[in-house]
């Protein structure tokens, strides 16, 4: 079932291995389309939710990682609009922002998420 976005659909936020799952949190929602309300910027998310056996295939984080739980995405941007991401990110409270700004700047992105982990002290930042 897909949760309300005012900003994101199912298809932008669904599983890329053809599962078609969305299984996002509401309260990442929530936060999320705050923090594209305030940008007043388009954002395309290259990856929202991902299910555990396509999240074993992507990431290093395996069939628990943060995409899994519906509290995370990654967000497409760089150079002035990866700044104001980065700075909304932090003033919103998401408790883990990992930073990919290396390379072909139309695959860099942000991850946000709304993790509360207690093997990793949260607030986090990072970097890819």
């Amino acid at each position: 079932m897909f949760l309300k976005s005012t900003y994101f659909t199912h298809d932008e936020l669904k599983c890329h291995c053809g599962c078609n799952t969305s299984a996002m949190d509401s309260n990442f929602l929530v936060k999320l389309d705050l923090l594209r309300s305030i940008l007043d910027l388009p954002l395309i998310i290259s990856s929202g939710y991902r299910c555990p056996a396509h999240n074993q295939k992507v990431s290093f984080t395996g069939q628990s990682g943060p995409h899994t739980t519906g509290k995370a995405c990654d967000i497409l941007c760089c150079f002035e609009k990866a700044y104001k991401v980065l700075y909304l990110a932090i003033i919103l409270r998401f408790s883990g922002i990992g930073l990919a700004q290396k390379g072909d700047p139309g695959r860099r992105y942000i991850h946000i998420d709304t993790l509360a982990a207690p093997d990793h002290p949260r607030p986090r930042v990072w970097t890819y």
